[in-house]
Parts: C-alpha cells; structure tokens; sequence
C-alpha cells in the first residue's frame, strides 16, 4: 500500500520511527519518507544508515504548525509518534508536556486536514486509559482529538485512528535498558518500585507490524489495541538476573500498579477481534460510517461482555521467567 507513495513520521528518529523506517525500506518502494523531529543530531546519525533517494529529513517540531503543514505537503499516509513520554518528567514539567501531546497533536491534525492526507494513526499508550498521571492525561486527550478529527474533516477524504500499545520491549527509557545499566555497572540490589506490579509486553518489531497492518484495516475513529502477553516485574528480575537481590523503592510519581488498555468504561465501545481489540467512538460521525465490528479487510469482531477490562494485572496470558529470557535479556 505504501509503493508510490509519500509517508511522514512525526518524532521519526524514535526507536519505533527508525524501525518503521527500515519495514518500510524492505517491503516497499515508496516515492518519499519523511522524518520530521527536532533533533539534528540524531537526523545526522540516522542519515548514515538511511540515505535512499526517497529519504527526506525535516527539522522541526510538531508544536509548529506552519512548519508541520509545510512538512506534510503532498504526503499521503502520516505515523504521529512524536511525544513528550517521561512520567516523572511530565509531572514535574506539565505545560511542555501538554504542548507537545495536546498541542501537537491538534497541529498535526489541522495540517493533514489542509494537506488532504489519506490516512493517519496517532499512537498512544496504555497509561491513556484510565489516566492517574500528567503524560496519560495528555495521551488520552491527543487520542480524543484524533478520534473527533474525523468529524471535523465531514465528507474530506483524510481519517485518522489510533494505535494503543503497552511498553515497548528494549525502548529507551523503559525498564530491560534501566536494568541493563544497573547490572553493567555491578550493583548489588535491583531497584524494584512494587513486587506485584505487572506490565504488556511488546516487541518493537510488534509495535510496527501492528501500526502497518491497521493502515490496511482502518475506516477513521477507531482505537486499535492488540493482543498481547504481560509480565510480572519479579519474573523479569529472575529472567535478567537470577537470585539477585531487589531493593522496593515505591510507586513513582503518575505510576500505577498495574495497566489498563481497555477500560471498562469503554466495554460497551469496545468489539474483539483475533488478535486485537477495538474500541469505537463514543461520539456519532455524522458524515462517516459508525460500524466498528468489521474492518476494511473484512475481518469482524464481536462486542465484549460488559464491564470488560483488558488490564495487564488480570490478563490470562502472562509470560514466563523462561519466555523473557528468549527475548535476549
């Protein structure tokens, strides 16, 4: 689907946006792809490895809209992965973080919508449902936005989705990297904040097989969410460094115990699929379709019971300490 055409990355040297980058490389021939960010540097460092003919890099910020309209000229499909995602920092600096979650999103929104784009999906993250912290607050109002989009572009060709995901295996920031260093560095307790609390689990490689093939299944509002295992904090610590000693340091600030991607609020928005979960708008398009169990590839899906809550605490698939050691810990 993608042959021929322009794609654009928002926050495209992340770790999600370079792998994209590189799917993208190997399974199509696209006419341009975009990087769109900030950072020279990391631009610089990624030119090294991507440097095709259809590589564009942009610099600039998505709370920028004239830049970001500029960006997205003639662009097609765009991923919106830009976003400010430090708990602890989002606490502490709450505007910069709306600026850039809210902000941002809403310019994206308004440039793909003066661009006539096709498509674009916003990605999200577990702490938007049913937010206890700043960036979870921010996420769930950018999916919102992103979900609402599609009544404002009315009988315009450009929809928008969502893609709701847990913590990515390995992402910068994340918990295997922060063990890592500890262990490299020798210490003698690994600092755990609770011994019950559970996170999702998915791979990078996951994340973007799931982002491509949603561009293929959706029609504009929905909320993606994908099947996937969760772990048990402890078990990881067995998994990375068998019998080593933990140190409980507590809850963070905006952390939880354990994380919701579909919350029970939404059970009756929400219809299951093979691998994937959907949850559809809470509002009435009132130029688009409004029927979310069957996709654009034809696959259906049926409503979940009632109070339904995908959270990683009660997930039925848990992985073992011997399964995340597959994962190269």
């Amino acid at each position: 689907m993608f042959n021929g055409k322009n794609i654009l990355v928002t926050g495209g040297t992340g770790s999600f946006g370079q792998l994209f980058i590189r799917t993208v490389l190997e399974r199509f021939k696209p006419h341009r792809l975009i990087i769109y960010s900030r950072d020279e540097l990391k631009q610089f460092e990624m030119q090294q490895f991507f440097n095709q003919s259809c590589m564009r890099y942009f610099i600039g910020d998505v709370r920028d809209l004239e830049r970001i309209k500029l960006a997205m000229q003639g662009v097609d499909y765009v991923v919106h992965a830009a976003a400010l995602k430090q708990v602890p920092a989002a606490e502490y600096n709450p505007m910069e973080c709306i600026k850039t979650n809210v902000h941002g999103a809403d310019n994206v929104i308004k440039a793909a919508i003066h661009n006539q784009v096709k498509k674009v999906i916003a990605l999200s993250t577990d702490k938007a449902a049913n937010p206890i912290n700043l960036y979870g607050a921010t996420k769930l109002c950018s999916d919102k936005l992103f979900v609402a989009a599609n009544n404002i572009t009315g009988d315009e060709s450009t929809i928008f989705s969502v893609v709701r995901y847990g913590n990515v295996v390995g992402s910068r920031g994340s918990v295997v990297p922060f063990f890592k260093k500890l262990l490299e560095q020798g210490v003698q307790k690994l600092p755990v904040t609770d011994e019950k609390m559970t996170r999702f689990w998915i791979t990078l490689p996951q994340g973007v097989e799931f982002v491509i093939k949603n561009f293929q299944r959706m029609q504009g509002g929905e909320i993606f969410v994908p099947k996937i295992p969760s772990m048990r904090i402890m078990d990881l610590v067995q998994a990375m460094a068998p019998d080593m000693p933990v140190e409980i340091i507590g809850i963070r600030p905006g952390e939880k115990l354990h994380e919701v991607m579909c919350a029970r609020d939404d059970s009756h928005l929400t219809f299951e699929f093979n691998d994937h979960y959907v949850i559809s708008p809470s509002i009435t398009f009132t130029s688009k379709g409004n029927c979310f169990d069957e996709n654009q590839l034809g696959e259906k899906g049926g409503a979940v019971p009632m109070g339904f809550e995908y959270e990683s605490g009660s997930n039925p698939h848990f992985l073992t300490v011997q399964e995340l050691k597959r994962y190269g810990l």
